[in-house]
């Protein structure tokens, strides 16, 4: 369930941050961007759970335009750092915001 996982990973964090003072240092959360507005409740429960620091977009290449994107930026205030338009490792890149909204305008 939603809950077991939230309470595995809020235990993973804490282990980390027992070993490596600080730890983590960066907490990203992978979304695909087919999954519409509901990567918005699943970046809340994320970030709630376990205080997100960054994102990683994919799956930007098929049909979704990303518009997850904003309403996850608007909520969160957490940045977009990647995003994936194919599968191979190349085929993920830094985000752009400038060509990300070009993109979604087009």
């Amino acid at each position: 369930t939603k809950v077991n996982l939230m309470d595995e990973l809020q235990k993973i964090r804490r282990t980390a941050a027992k070993k490596i003072p600080g730890a983590p240092h960066q907490v990203w959360l992978v979304l695909d961007a087919t999954t519409g507005q509901n990567a918005v409740s699943q970046a809340e429960l994320f970030n709630k759970a376990i205080g997100l620091t960054g994102l990683i977009i994919t799956k930007l290449d098929g049909t979704a335009k990303g518009g997850i994107v904003i309403g996850i930026c608007r909520e969160l205030k957490v940045p977009v750092l990647y995003i994936g338009i194919g599968e191979k490792v190349d085929d993920l890149r830094p985000f752009e915001p400038e060509d990300f909204v070009n993109a979604i305008l087009e």
